[in-house]
């Protein structure tokens, strides 16, 4: 009996791939999550190693975003997918890049802490933390809605952003009054504020994540968070 125009172990055989490919990705999202970590753990302590030790293990997200490329690639290429599991390959295409894009966020933080000429002493509940921490319950929460399919989760998350640009927008005002005030204070000040910056742009890259999920139930491209 056909399965989706394709015998039973050719099935298998595209679910157990599909199934690899998911995990990859899983795994990716629980690697750059912990990169957002250290990177702001670096910045607060201004630790060279730890700031050094993520933008070396950079690559080793590269890696996996070419190897789960190559194999949609192939999937595409060798099992001909039907329309649901050819939207779970493209998504997973897209959903990989912004992965490792959000990586390289993360090592950007992590180079502003080499670049760093003396230590700044982070308030606890500065907006920049709270930032972080939002991004990475986040992401978190993204890869989740993901894992399941889950397209009301992925449009819960999506509405995280709203307050993550709201910190960003409420660091800007803060740091830039902190350059008036002191003028001498504005190189540090202005490297937190990159800090900022690329955290923001990973909860971008994270609406983008929750959009493919969308994608993956409805077949539809909905632009979320104009």
């Amino acid at each position: 009996m056909m399965v989706d125009g394709k015998d039973p172990v050719q099935r298998v055989a595209l679910d157990v791939q599909l199934k690899q490919i998911k995990e990859d990705l899983l795994r990716l999202g629980t690697l750059v999550e912990g990169a957002i970590e250290c990177s702001m753990q670096a910045l607060q302590g201004m630790d060279h190693d730890l700031a050094e030790k993520v933008i070396h293990d950079d690559h080793l997200l590269n890696e996996v975003r070419f190897g789960v490329e190559e194999r949609c690639l192939q999937l595409i290429a060798t099992q001909q997918p039907a329309a649901r599991d050819l939207r779970s390959i493209v998504s997973a295409m897209t959903i990989v890049g912004d992965l490792e894009r959000m990586g390289d966020h993360a090592a950007g933080i992590a180079k502003t802490v080499l670049r760093m000429q003396k230590r700044v002493d982070i308030n606890p509940e500065s907006e920049l933390l709270q930032m972080a921490e939002q991004v990475k319950t986040m992401l978190r929460r993204g890869m989740e809605s993901y894992e399941k399919v889950d397209s009301h989760l992925a449009y819960t998350v999506a509405t995280m952003d709203d307050a993550i640009d709201s910190r960003y927008q409420a660091l800007f005002k803060e740091y830039l009054n902190i350059m008036v005030d002191d003028p001498d204070s504005a190189p540090e000040t202005l490297y937190l504020l990159f800090c900022g910056h690329n955290l923001e742009r990973i909860g971008d890259r994270v609406t983008n994540i929750t959009e493919r999920v969308i994608f993956m139930t409805s077949g539809e491209m909905e632009e979320l968070n104009v």
